[in-house]
């Protein structure tokens, strides 16, 4: 039985999904639907938007502009993590969910709604990502997911009842792979790449041009943190929104940021996804290698450690967990001394930090240096390693009794 609900919040980007979405859910719960948009990047995927969300049915519409707030409260804070999901995957979806949340329970409790929806399929990650948000923010929300409901089985069965009710769709039966884009990457499933061996179009990507067809020379691009936050650019201050945009122009055009990776989803199977996501690529890069000057050993092996957990947190959906919270308080205390310049080369798909400074630098070329120097005393390694070896030299004793 389905609950009765008189107003619903629907997140909404007007592809096929939630253009469908958003006409079902008024047929079949007979509620007033109010569409919702999150300004997080897309450009002009928006465009044409609250027509076209009008045009099928929605009372009212929101498109707010939280570009801004996803750069430096969700971006910015999975940059100082080093976050990255199974080696690869820098979470440009997964950090956009909680945000898009946040505001839809917000706008819903502003409006008096009694349910929100979301076009998240019953297969993926994006329906936990939702949901434990709406779950942590307003508990007695009601929520509604069509994907777990309907018996539109496919995407080509989408688009069938998208022609049906005469809703433009951006996809076609020939072309039927869903694309997400916001301030940090784009991503690409379905379709033509639901095949792991099939290799992705050249034609498909937006951000990034090909390797093969990036520019035949190098490009160098000095970034500044402060405290773990991206500040400047070649020595020019910019906004948290501009130092994203520029990068990805920048990064794209060198082919940089591609990522083709075969996923373990949190429900169970693998998925294939492709990505594009060129200034992050950077970012993360130049982060991870001023870090390498600016923190010591141990807490540094110890971040590494709460990095792979926090990515997990992220693509799991806990962005509101304890637990993620208490590790952002960790990490921004490991970040106090993140200030300084990396120094980057860019080259046909390549992105190799070659240079890094900081005031706060733990590098002393006096205790490194293969030359002479009167700092390092090298006879001291004989009694460090002497009792460094100790346990396993006393293990080796104990072995040689038992042969």
């Amino acid at each position: 039985m389905r609950k009765k609900v008189k107003k619903v919040v629907l997140a909404y980007s007007g592809g096929l999904d939630t253009s469908v979405i958003l006409k079902w859910l008024i047929e079949t719960y007979n509620a007033e639907v109010i569409a919702y948009a999150a300004d997080i990047g897309q450009d002009e995927e928006l465009d044409g938007l609250n027509e076209k969300a009008i045009k099928t049915g929605a009372s009212k519409v929101y498109i707010e502009d939280l570009t801004k707030e996803f750069v430096e409260d969700y971006i910015f804070r999975a940059i100082k993590a080093n976050a990255i999901y199974e080696g690869k995957y820098l979470l440009g979806t997964s950090l956009a969910r909680p945000l898009i949340a946040k505001r839809q329970i917000e706008i819903a409790e502003k409006e008096g709604a009694d349910a929100v929806a979301h076009g998240a399929t019953g297969k993926g990650n994006d329906q936990v990502r939702f949901e434990l948000a709406f779950k942590a923010l307003n508990p007695k929300i009601t929520i509604i997911a069509p994907w777990r409901e309907w018996n539109l089985g496919s995407r080509e069965e989408l688009v069938k009842f998208a022609k049906s009710h005469g809703i433009p769709i951006p996809v076609t039966q020939e072309k039927p792979y869903s694309c997400d884009r916001n301030m940090m990457h784009i991503s690409f499933e379905g379709g033509i790449l639901e095949d792991p061996y099939a290799e992705p179009d050249d034609e498909m990507f937006v951000l990034s041009k090909s390797p093969e067809k990036a520019k035949d020379e190098v490009t160098y691009i000095e970034i500044a943190f402060d405290k773990g936050i991206p500040v400047a650019i070649n020595g020019k201050n910019l906004s948290s929104v501009e130092i994203m945009k520029k990068l990805n122009k920048i990064a794209g055009e060198n082919g940089v940021g591609r990522v083709d990776i075969v996923e373990n989803r949190l429900v169970g199977m693998k998925s294939r996804g492709v990505y594009e996501t060129p200034g992050g690529t950077i970012l993360i890069e130049a982060h991870r290698a001023l870090e390498s000057i600016t923190i010591e050993r141990d807490t540094f092996h110890y971040k590494e450690m709460v990095a792979l957990k926090y990515a997990e947190l992220i693509y799991n959906g806990l962005w509101f967990h304890p637990l993620k919270e208490s590790l952002d308080a960790f990490i921004d205390c490991t970040q106090k001394t993140v200030t300084g310049d990396v120094k980057v080369k860019l080259y046909k798909g390549n992105c190799m930090v070659v240079g890094r400074k900081s005031i706060y630098s733990l590098y002393n070329p006096a205790l490194s240096t293969f030359e002479r120097d009167e700092v390092y005393n090298q006879k001291d390694a004989t009694g460090f390693i002497n009792l460094f070896s100790l346990p396993t030299m006393e293990s080796a004793k104990q072995k040689l009794k038992m042969d």
